[in-house]
């Protein structure tokens, strides 16, 4: 059955209700995000906005299972999750949390997940990878979520890139990712008047994280490669965030501390603007996405290549930009 004409718009009003509710809620409460060294925004904004994100999802995955577009089961495993890591979010947005607490929960979540999208159908082998796929994407966006409009507009990106690339699974819950991030992108780009927060980062991972999987594990020949095809609309995040998280490791730093060393913050410290900075970065994946939907026409064999050999050219490019951005504006080490 197909969706009704109203259903993306109407989610895309969802968040961005909850967003202007979220708002309204962070200004009373002076749930702000203050500047400071570790930060790439000059005054304080509310945080939390994310919310909304959270709750037109939740919306989504009930319209899909009271349509019998999946089955309760699955839409339970879905909301259990989101709740979970969207949560454990919001209460680390009002008190810090342990970040081992977090993974706890997001690994809890990532198991909710596994269970009922793969667990009860006996596929074991993709419950086991979505148990270490959500806790990671829901990282990886709360650490590359620290410039206006980034996260979001990645995740967009990434769900009609993945929505496009197999139809028959993961369009649905592609196509309502992109409406909600739709809803929330206008309060947070060109200029934000209110952050993500944690409850919106990691709820962005985690359907990220639902829709990737959702695109891998479509049955069918060139399974191998239809996996690594699904890597490319996420690589402009997975290279800077596992990159910049390996070399702060080597370095001995507590990588799980706030920082400022990933390359799009690097490039913000030398002088770029944040309207810059995230359109280099949705162009980059605007182009992956292409590439991603061109070689799902190619053999096997060449869009498994070419998907590793396209990794490896941004691992390039992450070193050279990183290079580039050493020095500030005013030439000093940055």
């Amino acid at each position: 059955m197909p969706a009704p004409a109203w259903l993306l718009p109407a989610l895309a009003a969802a968040s961005a209700l909850g967003t202007w509710l979220t708002l309204r809620y962070a200004r009373r409460r002076s749930l702000f995000d203050q500047p400071g060294e570790r930060r790439s925004h000059a005054v304080p904004t509310p945080r939390g906005g994310g919310l909304g994100i959270a709750v037109a999802l939740l919306l989504a995955a009930a319209f899909a299972a009271f349509s019998g577009w999946v089955s309760w089961p699955q839409a339970a495993a879905f909301v259990g999750g989101l709740t979970l890591v969207a949560g454990i979010g919001w209460v680390d947005d009002h008190r810090p949390l342990s970040p081992w607490l977090r993974l706890a929960v997001q690994c809890l979540a990532g198991g909710v997940l596994a269970l009922g999208l793969f667990g009860i159908d006996g596929r074991w082998g993709w419950a086991l990878l979505t148990l270490g796929a959500v806790p990671v994407l829901v990282n990886v966006w709360n650490f590359m979520d620290g410039i206006d409009g980034l996260a979001t507009s990645q995740a967009l990106l990434a769900a009609v890139a993945l929505a496009l690339l197999t139809p028959e699974t993961a369009a649905p819950a592609g196509w309502a990712l992109a409406a909600a991030c739709c809803g929330f992108l206008p309060f947070n780009f060109p200029r934000a008047r209110i952050f993500l927060g944690d409850v919106g980062s990691g709820a962005l991972g985690y359907a990220v994280a639902v829709v990737a999987l959702l695109a891998a594990s479509e049955s069918g020949t060139g399974a191998v490669s239809r996996g690594l095809l699904v890597l490319l609309p996420l690589s402009a995040f997975l290279v800077d965030a596992s990159l910049t998280l390996a070399g702060r490791m080597l370095a001995g730093e507590r990588w799980w501390l706030p920082h400022v060393s990933h390359l799009y913050q690097r490039w913000v410290r030398a002088g770029r603007s944040h309207v810059f900075v995230t359109g280099v970065y949705a162009l980059f994946s605007f182009v992956d996405g292409i590439l991603a939907l061109v070689l799902n026409q190619s053999a096997p064999g060449l869009a498994g290549g070419s998907t590793v050999a396209w990794l490896l050219l941004a691992a390039i490019l992450w070193f050279l930009l990183r290079r580039a951005t050493s020095t500030d504006r005013n030439g000093f080490a940055g």
